[in-house]
């Protein structure tokens, strides 16, 4: 998977690929020059005396010692903005990606995983990139003409490098084998803690009203000490590598002076070569441990590019027609036909065999008991999934042919849970329409009882709004919601038990001011209380996800037990308070 993602994305960064490798040749290639160069200056200036031998070939290794920085600058700075542009294509591709996807792909991998996804683990393979321009194409350089060099300065000491290579790769190796199933579960400790800490930020009031804060910290505690378990005891074993290299690199040093002093004694080296030798051998083992780095970072990385790799290959259950298809005609009638929805492995689906038809002009109740599947109908409209069977249609088309913008630009919705983003009250209101001037997002706010409070903010329009809404109320955050989708102006509405959070007079209210906006329009509304839909056109109850009457408030008390049900337990209710 970490190579597939690799070719694919790095496809556009060949040349600059190219000049990193370049780059890196020429740069290695001069660091390898310059322990000969020194090596002359000790045999045959020093030794010698030749004073100007000593100056001209210290100017030389100068020079030298400039391309190098040079190139090695170059490198880094080339290989730098590789790595940025990699990740940058792999973030935007998971985030359309992920886009696209249909509710049932995002309760698979969860919010958490996914935000963990598109950063930590991008972050992981990102740096792996980073890594391989400036060290991984480096460390063969570096280690095939270390020891070509090596070989040119003594021949009889080559024996040291058959020996202390091997024993640094199995001794490096040996902890890394050790360390891939430690970046394998740490991944997924990142991810809990995400989950957890997403969660009591989002749901801070009700840990405060409640007075959870204690348990929530330990509850955050388990989940940051799994966390920090697994990374103390990846983070020991990778503090065992450069101890490993240090004493490798120190007990070869000390052999080549050892057996070096020998050949220099017998008058079969010179001291130039001799440091030369150490130079080089020095120089092949830091390439190893480069290279054994980058082996320590692949793993990491794989993990991480199997779980973003999963995120691109999973095809959304919501897939776009082949042939798309746009009605000749907009008129916003809704249909459902023997509509059945299940999630894949359930034992019983949530939606059985709903038929109903709404038509333009006239207002749509649908209710029933927690669970009976009136959120999951609503959902089916504007696709946010597909019907397991039977069909969905608007305008007579069924809506997995239709033209995906066709559909989304003639269908608002207001949700269950509203939800507001981070901006201002205008830029939340413009969402669905950007174009909307500021007397129909204020039209609109009138219409959705916003206009009050929105008013009463010294900022009005402009006033800030916190991710999620959560500086105004539950209320207003819905009114706000419905405001949004008023500046839409869609052909069908979809409320989707959006009035819960309002009082009974601004509810009345409320819905006294939608009637003339949506006279033309197709509504759909759940509700929980019977009294603010008993004027709808048709009601159609939900019993455990089946249709168990349709019709008007009066019709279906005399024909629908269950709608009687609801309209006594309310009744009752009500009476008493």
């Amino acid at each position: 998977m970490l190579i597939r993602l690799l070719r694919e994305n790095l496809r556009s960064y060949t040349r600059p690929l190219l000049l990193v490798v370049a780059l890196q040749l020429l740069g290695t290639m001069a660091s390898l020059y310059l322990p000969s160069l020194n090596a002359d200056i000790i045999d045959r200036g020093i030794a010698r005396g030749d004073t100007g031998f000593i100056v001209s070939t210290g100017g030389w290794m100068l020079v030298v010692t400039l391309v190098q920085i040079v190139c090695s600058i170059a490198a880094v700075y080339v290989g730098a903005r590789t790595a940025m542009g990699f990740g940058r294509d792999v973030r935007a591709a998971l985030f359309h990606r992920v886009g696209e996807f249909s509710v049932r792909e995002v309760n698979r991998f969860g919010a958490p995983s996914l935000i963990t996804r598109g950063t930590n683990d991008v972050q992981q393979v990102q740096m792996l990139v980073l890594l391989s321009c400036t060290m991984l194409v480096t460390a063969p350089i570096m280690c095939i003409g270390g020891v070509l060099m090596a070989l040119q300065e003594d021949l009889q000491l080559s024996w040291l490098m058959l020996v202390c290579v091997p024993v640094l790769v199995v001794s490096i190796g040996a902890v890394i084998v050790r360390m891939v199933p430690g970046f394998r579960v740490m991944q997924t400790r990142i991810d809990d803690v995400n989950r957890v800490l997403r969660e009591q930020i989002t749901g801070i009031r009700v840990v405060r009203a409640f007075v959870r804060e204690p348990q929530e910290s330990a509850r955050f505690d388990v989940a940051n000490v799994a966390l920090t378990a697994v990374a103390t005891r990846v983070g020991r074993l990778m503090a065992m590598v450069f101890p490993i290299v240090m004493l490798v690199l120190n007990v070869s040093s000390v052999a080549v002076l050892w057996f070096g002093a020998g050949r220099i004694d017998a008058g079969q080296m010179q001291i130039g070569a001799l440091t030369a030798f150490l130079t080089y051998l020095i120089q092949i083992l830091m390439a190893v441990m480069m290279a054994t780095f980058m082996v320590m970072m692949i793993p990491r990385a794989a993990v991480c590019a199997e779980r973003i790799v999963e995120v691109l290959d999973t095809e959304s259950s919501v897939a776009p027609p082949a042939r798309p298809v746009v009605p000749a005609e907009a008129t916003g009638v809704l249909e459902l036909r023997a509509a059945r929805f299940a999630y894949p492995g359930a034992d019983e689906p949530v939606l059985r065999d709903v038929t109903l038809t709404a038509r333009p002009g006239t207002t749509t109740a649908i209710v029933g008991s927690t669970g009976a599947g009136k959120t999951t109908l609503l959902g089916l409209v504007p696709r946010l999934f597909d019907v397991t069977a039977g069909a969905v249609l608007v305008d007579g088309v069924d809506v997995r042919d239709l033209e995906p913008e066709h559909l989304w630009r003639r269908v608002g919705i207001v949700p269950q849970k509203p939800y507001l983003f981070s901006g201002t009250v205008a830029s939340n209101l413009r969402y669905g329409n950007p174009d909307a001037s500021d007397g129909e997002l204020w039209a609109a706010l009138e219409v959705a009882q916003a206009a009050d409070f929105v008013r009463a903010m010294p900022e009005g329009l402009a006033a800030p709004i916190a991710q999620g809404g959560t500086n105004v109320s539950g209320g207003q955050r819905q009114r706000l919601a419905i405001a949004r989708v008023l500046v839409r102006a869609p052909q069908i509405y979809l409320f989707d038990d959006s009035f819960s959070a309002l009082d009974l007079a601004t509810d009345a209210r409320l819905r006294a001011a939608l009637r003339p906006v949506t006279a033309t329009a197709t509504v759909l509304v759940v509700a929980q209380r019977v009294a603010s839909i008993r004027d709808a056109d048709q009601i159609v109850v939900l019993d455990d996800g089946a249709v168990v009457g349709i019709g008007t408030h009066d019709e279906l008390l005399g024909t629908c037990p269950t709608y009687g049900e609801i309209v006594a337990s309310q009744f009752t209710v009500e009476e008493v308070a």
